[in-house]
């Protein structure tokens, strides 16, 4: 609860403050995991912040949900490709992903049980996404969408979950695909 926490903190997802007037607040609640090796010995254990998204009301706390998903024809192909050309592949996991993702909506949460505050009728104010929030995919994809466009990528038309960018090697032009 501790490292979640510090993430937390780290990357401002909220602001505790008073609740207005005439606005109502989310619980949430901890979730906890024991994430294990593929010997079956524990690896961690892990504990997550997660929001009870299914309070939310469209149009309140919320506006659209909607996240393209990988086709997995596009991950067969892409996989066929980097084959054939032996391109070197890479994984990537990013560490509480959704706290990336920014939010539009003036969103209320009840404080967290191990966060105290002494301000009156405090809650925390969200300003980045959370786990459970109905938007929190969407946003997440927003944020990873916005990076890669500035760093040169451009989303395929057939799938939008497909970023490429185009690049000048040594060798001449080649396309560098990624997910």
């Amino acid at each position: 609860m501790d490292k979640e926490l510090q993430a937390l903190e780290q990357t401002q997802t909220w602001e505790i403050v008073s609740l207005p007037q005439g606005k109502k607040p989310i619980a949430c609640k901890w979730v906890y995991k024991v994430k294990c090796r593929a010997d079956g010995s524990i690896e961690r254990l892990k504990a997550r912040s997660v929001v009870k998204g299914y309070t939310q009301k469209e149009g309140i706390d919320y506006n659209e949900t909607f996240l393209p998903v990988v086709k997995l024809t596009t991950v067969r192909v892409l996989m066929t490709v980097a084959v054939k050309k032996r391109w070197p592949l890479h994984h990537l996991d990013v560490n509480n992903a959704f706290l990336h993702g920014d939010l539009h909506e003036e969103i209320y949460m009840k404080l967290p049980q191990g966060v105290s505050s002494t301000i009156p009728n405090a809650v925390c104010k969200l300003g980045k996404s959370l786990y459970g929030l109905k938007q929190a995919s969407r946003q997440w994809y927003a944020k990873l969408s916005e990076v890669l466009y500035h760093i040169g990528f451009s989303h395929s038309e057939n799938d939008y979950s497909l970023f490429y960018k185009k690049a000048w090697s040594f060798c001449g032009l080649f396309d560098c695909l990624c997910r």
